[in-house]
């Protein structure tokens, strides 16, 4: 169910509401979770994806990434353009992948 959001703040708080309440990051092989899991490629999934462009800077661009994992998980990822990109294994690329 993607909507169309202006700001990342308003995606991140329909988010929020909508039970994405955790919040992962990124490393070169796996997702950590604020609640201490960690999750393997094949452990989770990209439900929803947005991106924001900064009216004053391409500094500004960022993504925001729902993700659900296979054990019920839900939480999102908020980052700039490519910042982890070239630093992630091919299994992690692929899985940050959106798919519709």
């Amino acid at each position: 169910m993607t909507k169309d959001f202006d700001t990342l703040v308003e995606a991140l708080q329909d988010l929020r509401e909508r039970g994405f309440k955790l919040d992962f990051e990124i490393q070169s092989n796996q997702l950590n979770c604020s609640d201490g899991s960690c999750h393997m490629p094949e452990e989770f999934k990209v439900v929803e994806q947005y991106r924001f462009e900064g009216m004053s800077s391409t500094d500004d661009n960022s993504i925001l990434l729902a993700i659900e994992t296979s054990d019920g998980r839900k939480g999102v990822i908020v980052d700039a353009y490519g910042t982890y990109s070239d630093s992630l294994t091919p299994d992690m690329l692929e899985r940050l992948r959106f798919v519709r």
